[in-house]
């Protein structure tokens, strides 16, 4: 796709607010049910939080659209530009939800593979007291692995991606719906590897924690909309290698394990606290 391709300003910023204004009311509603659930949830010491596996998908899906349609605006609203300079010209016009909606295809199965992580690690817990009896201290070094990811060259590609959307215009362009629909697809990948362990850290830090969710968007936010985004990324690792090391060896530290250690014996988990 040619240079020129890519108009130096918005010709039609009405089409430019309704896109901004549709991505931010989407995510306030992602906000709104995840406040909604974490208050009406019932205490759950399990990973899945006594969810079936509809009940996370959805919730998944509703954190993706609070969390990465926000931090994904730029690369989305980028998209709209180029589509509307094209459309001003006569040629081939994509509406903007394909690309957009591609994202959420992409991270829909993620969530997929989270439930079945948690499933897996529920079950493991209930058949080994010694899971049951280190779990902060796992969760410790869950933390420490997020930390040290922020710093490997993985991260720094992924989010180099995401930081420059008119690169990835020009060097990933692809004509169509379907193309744009990969375009979508291929950044959205781009997206999860920059990202899917600052996920990962939920499981010990609550999945529902919405104070925590909201830090990871701002740290997401952060990451790829400002000047000084690998520079966050990096005082991100070190405050979660150290938050991570002191979980190692101050379990207490981590607050869902002074919440859960009255109910993690062997009686709490016989299933009457999983109602």
């Amino acid at each position: 796709m040619a240079e020129s391709a890519l108009p130096s300003s918005y010709p039609l910023p009405r089409e430019r607010n309704v896109i901004l204004g549709s991505l931010l009311v989407l995510a306030a509603a992602g906000w709104a049910v995840l406040i909604w659930q974490a208050a009406v949830m019932d205490e759950d010491v399990s990973l899945t939080m006594g969810m079936s596996a509809p009940l996370w998908i959805a919730l998944w899906i509703a954190m993706m659209v609070a969390i990465m349609f926000p931090t994904a605006a730029p690369m989305i609203m980028m998209f709209a530009r180029v589509h509307t300079k094209r459309a001003d010209r006569g040629q081939t016009f994509v509406p903007t939800w394909v690309f957009a909606g591609s994202y959420l295809l992409l991270w829909a199965p993620a969530g997929v593979v989270a439930y079945g992580v948690a499933v897996a690690g529920d079950e493991l817990a209930a058949q080994s007291t010694w899971i049951m009896d280190n779990a902060a201290r796992i969760g410790g070094g869950v933390l420490i692995a997020a930390g040290i990811y922020q710093l490997t060259p993985l991260k720094y590609v992924c989010l180099n991606k995401c930081r420059t959307p008119i690169a990835f215009i020009l060097n990933s362009w692809r004509d169509g719906c379907a193309g744009s629909f990969r375009m979508g697809l291929e950044h959205a990948a781009y997206c999860l590897g920059c990202c899917w362990l600052l996920f990962v850290i939920l499981f010990p830090l609550g999945m529902m924690n919405i104070a925590v969710l909201a830090l990871i968007t701002l740290l997401i936010f952060a990451e790829k909309s400002t000047a000084f985004g690998r520079q966050i990324a990096a005082l991100a690792a070190f405050a979660l290698i150290a938050y991570g090391a002191l979980v190692v060896f101050v379990p207490d530290a981590l607050p869902m394990a002074m919440d859960n250690s009255p109910s993690m014996d062997a009686g709490g988990m016989d299933g009457s606290s999983m109602q």
